[in-house]
């Protein structure tokens, strides 16, 4: 298997169960999977640590990371920035471990542009209508917010074909099950490993 780490992009919509699927993944094998950390304007939600679950940013601080051209990608959400800083990642990949980007299609496919070779993985729940209930339950947004968040999914769902992969999200065991055999498949690509062994 390839020594190098792999970029592995997953997008989906809000609700879809991204958070939950990566991580268990990490949980379960730390050594090999490391969660990117992105940079962001919007307000912490209860729990949420800087520096763990995002860099929590000014406006004017994110700006200064794009003058600076510290990102790998950045894109705004729902009136609130995103961003990648590239460090983090870069380190990670050289050290063996493969980094998650866990960011919106916008963003994907501006990764995918800079980064050819990166895995990109579209995660579902098994209908809208599923991901609707799933919003409602969550409980962290007015209805308002949740309307937006369904539109922007059926936009999302455009861009499918320029992921590599989908996956279901249904059976959270299962799922961890898909993502870890996908890369491990990827680890085995002639691409990667060629160099490795000649």
């Amino acid at each position: 298997m390839s020594k190098m780490g792999i970029l592995i992009v997953i997008s989906g919509p809000s609700g879809a169960g991204k958070g939950t699927v990566l991580k268990r993944l990490v949980e379960l094998d730390p050594d090999n999977y490391c969660l990117s950390i992105s940079a962001t304007t919007r307000s912490p939600r209860f729990g949420e640590v800087d520096g763990v679950n995002y860099f929590f940013k000014s406006k004017e601080a994110f700006e200064e990371m794009i003058a600076h051209d510290e990102f790998l990608e950045y894109a705004e959400f729902c009136g609130n920035a995103y961003g990648t800083p590239k460090k983090y990642i870069n380190e990670m990949l050289c050290s063996g471990k493969n980094v998650i980007l866990e960011i919106d299609v916008q963003g994907g496919l501006q990764v995918k542009e800079k980064y050819d070779d990166c895995v990109m993985i579209f995660l579902m729940p098994p209908s809208l209508k599923i991901l609707e209930e799933r919003l409602i339950e969550r409980a962290t947004e007015p209805i308002e917010k949740i309307k937006m968040r369904m539109e922007r999914a059926s936009l999302e769902l455009e861009f499918i074909h320029q992921y590599d992969y989908l996956v279901i999200n249904d059976i959270l065991s299962d799922t961890v099950t898909h993502f870890k055999n996908i890369i491990c498949a990827e680890h085995l690509r002639t691409s990667r490993t060629l160099f490795d062994i000649l």
